[in-house]
């Protein structure tokens, strides 16, 4: 761990964006490929894409606003070293535009629901994808309440998918708790710089 933020402390800003693109590519692969195994046929993977609009965003929506809320009371009322992840959040999204952010927020949230959702827990189920999501995060193994926070994040999108079997609510949920509190981040940033 001191290892990777050591790596992390001598990149740029731009040069950590790039890496974080380049994860998600790579999980995105990941995940088309694995598919192939997954999944019988492919109709069978695609019926996981319903554009059911109602549902993606009342019910992704919902469930986003209320881990976003949950986030920020937690961050008003823990010590901050519990939720310190380095600053590495701060370094992504604090100079984003917000075309920037949305992209980013999309690409991380289709990549990882179809890598978690919809393939790891179609193949393994619920608690060892969240836990797979989880160890992923792995700057967070030395900070427990963040760790947790990621592992229920990702256990409460679990339950989302299980319950409703489409994809898109996932990705909709996944991309609002990032995008909200990717705002919040470039927002607190922008305040100490004024």
């Amino acid at each position: 761990m001191s290892k990777q933020s050591e790596i992390v402390a001598t990149m740029t800003d731009q040069e950590l964006k790039l890496n974080v693109y380049l994860s998600q590519m790579i999980m995105l692969m990941l995940a088309i490929v694995l598919a192939f195994f997954v999944f019988p046929s492919w109709d069978e993977f695609s019926a996981l894409f319903e554009l059911e609009l109602g549902l993606m965003i009342g019910v992704g929506g919902g469930v986003a606003i209320a881990i976003v809320v949950v986030d920020l009371i937690l961050d008003r009322m823990l010590p901050k070293s519990w939720l310190d992840d380095g600053g590495i959040n701060e370094r992504v999204f604090k100079n984003l535009s917000l075309v920037e952010l949305t992209l980013l927020c999309f690409v991380i949230a289709v990549a990882e629901e179809l890598l978690f959702r919809a393939v790891l827990q179609t193949a393994f189920g619920l608690i060892i994808a969240s836990t797979i999501f989880a160890l992923i995060h792995f700057r967070y193994l030395k900070k427990p309440v963040l760790f947790i926070n990621v592992w229920i994040v990702s256990f409460l999108l679990g339950v989302l998918f299980h319950w409703t079997g489409n994809i898109g609510v996932t990705i909709v949920a996944h991309f609002l708790i990032d995008f909200l509190l990717g705002l919040t981040i470039r927002q607190r940033y922008k305040r100490k710089q004024s």
